[in-house]
């Protein structure tokens, strides 16, 4: 008899632990983020952050997708069908120029310089921009790299009527570049790199990368978007999601192994030495620029934005050029003290 109210205290325990431990799971704000492509080193510390428990911590449920597409991230998010994910900023400047309302906007920059590279052999006689008058260079003809070739050649007093433009295939770019059939590539470098290392090539000693940015384009690419409808309305979770990623990026930054052991863990097919060759690239091309070192990791410069924007509003013949606030939002950042890199790329 005595133990009978031990026994209903422990059953009301139970029940009440039964109640509240999936309410308590149900707080966590559930993000769809969505990757710009399939798996790749570059996905490191958007994985490290899941794996590490950084987006649990920030009370996030976040659910990790393989992409389309930088471009399609936009419209992924666009579309109501992802909270969030990775894509480029030249894609937002597009859609907040013709739908505002719907356009995600940016709020961590990882690629602080844009990868738009025109490729050559080493041997092919093509070491700046003025060197390609004359010459056919390929390209897929809906990629950002051929649409912003007429600028690039503009900006380095090269007439574009005098560049031959042959549309591939992306798939094919390297091979056609190697068997001859144009005399450069328009490549997305942190892509192509580790294509050159599967066809057996050394990208460092048999090629020449004549990047945009260091060529007059001087644009932003790849970064945190996240849709309109949630910055407005749960602005602490963009916070979260931003704090948890930038934490793994500083970390990835100083060991990018650390996100390849966090890719080969759900991918464990991936060439894992490549994959840490394609991170070290991205940081020393087009993350660890001499502008994130100074503004930190995820911010970047207003005016140079605005530039930015004019030209991808003159290359595709955009009706309006959104303004700056309308495509970043830096309000979301952790401190700039929390944001430094951490200089693995040296």
């Amino acid at each position: 008899m005595t133990c009978r109210p031990l026994a209903g205290a422990l059953a009301l325990a139970t029940l009440w632990l039964a109640a509240t431990l999936p309410a308590a799971a149900a707080e966590k704000v559930p993000i769809r983020f969505t990757l710009d492509w399939v798996y790749q080193g570059i996905h490191g510390p958007f994985l490290l952050a899941k794996e590490k428990g950084y987006f649990d911590a920030e009370g996030l449920d976040v659910t990790i997708d393989q992409g389309e597409g930088s471009a399609a991230t936009v419209t992924r998010i666009a579309s109501g069908t992802y909270d969030a994910g990775f894509g480029d900023i030249n894609a937002v400047i597009q859609q907040a120029a013709s739908a505002p309302d719907t356009a995600p906007v940016m709020v961590y920059q990882v690629y602080n310089a844009a990868p738009f590279s025109v490729l050559t052999k080493a041997d092919s006689g093509i070491a700046e921009i003025a060197d390609l008058a004359g010459k056919t260079v390929g390209g897929p003809a809906s990629a950002a790299a051929t649409k912003l070739l007429p600028l690039l050649l503009k900006a380095n007093a090269v007439d574009p009527a005098s560049v031959e433009v042959l549309n591939m295939q992306a798939n094919l770019q390297e091979q056609m570049l190697l068997r001859g059939e144009v005399a450069a590539s328009l490549v997305f470098n942190v892509t192509s790199y580790v294509n050159l290392l599967s066809q057996g090539q050394d990208p460092e000693r048999d090629f020449h990368w004549i990047d945009f940015a260091a060529n007059g384009l001087d644009l932003y690419s790849n970064g945190v978007m996240v849709s309109r409808r949630l910055a407005t309305e749960k602005p602490e979770a963009v916070r979260g999601l931003v704090r948890a990623i930038n934490r793994a990026m500083v970390e990835v930054a100083a060991d990018p192994a650390l996100g390849v052991a966090a890719l080969t863990a759900i991918e464990p097919l991936v060439n894992a030495e490549a994959e840490t060759a394609r991170m070290r690239f991205a940081l020393a091309r087009v993350i660890e620029t001499e502008e994130a070192k100074r503004l930190g990791l995820g911010d970047l410069d207003d005016a140079r934005l605005g530039r930015a924007i004019g030209s991808i509003a003159e290359a595709y013949g955009l009706e309006r050029s959104p303004a700056p606030s309308d495509v970043f939002d830096r309000s979301f950042l952790p401190p700039q003290a929390e944001r430094m890199p951490g200089g693995a790329s040296q």
